[in-house]
């Protein structure tokens, strides 16, 4: 790769900096979507371990690269999200991986026709921590950032993404505990 075509795909990535997202930091400022997939990211190399028959760097790989078509379109939080949205965000991402160099692009195009399929352990890791991350975020923000329907989805969410795996399941129902004691403080 030349220095400058590396550059110019940086240039792309940096996008995601001030790309915000739907939900709230502690501190009260919008997630950006780069954060969101560095910590996505950071939860697969912690569950490196727990999954030692998948290829966890590929996973990483994934989670680095997943949210790169919103450095095109933005976030859409997933309750707005239709599917022209997707098919939209996914004809601009592949049209800009194409133009990436070779090995580059054909490894990207692979990576993400494997994780829309969602049939390998790997892409399965990574689509339940992109859901699993949603949720924590939501519990680490402040409860006035919530909208209402966030208060049975935030209970819901990622269910089904997890049910392969039992560690993700125990995962989830922890990340359950403190979405309800969350709303319960709110409550009482």
């Amino acid at each position: 790769m030349e220095p400058r075509e590396l550059l110019d795909i940086l240039h792309v990535a940096e996008r995601l900096k001030d790309t915000t997202r739907h939900s709230y930091t502690s501190k009260g400022r919008h997630e950006s979507v780069a954060e969101h997939s560095w910590r996505i990211s950071l939860m697969a190399y912690f569950l490196t371990d727990e999954f030692k028959e998948a290829d966890m760097n590929k996973v990483i790989k994934m989670c680095i690269i997943h949210d790169l078509g919103e450095a095109f379109t933005g976030d859409i939080p997933s309750f707005n999200k239709s599917d022209n949205d997707e098919h939209k965000e996914e004809h601009i991402l592949d049209e800009w991986v194409k133009s990436l160099p070779k090995p580059y692009a054909d490894e990207m195009s692979a990576l993400y026709k494997e994780m829309i399929e969602r049939q390998t352990l790997g892409a399965k890791i990574y689509k339940a921590i992109d859901n699993l991350e949603v949720i924590i975020q939501h519990n680490e923000a402040d409860l006035k950032t919530w909208i209402p329907l966030e208060y049975e989805l935030n209970q819901t969410y990622a269910d089904d993404k997890v049910s392969f795996s039992k560690f993700l399941t125990l995962l989830r129902e922890e990340i359950r505990k403190d979405t309800l004691e969350k709303i319960k403080v709110k409550e009482g």
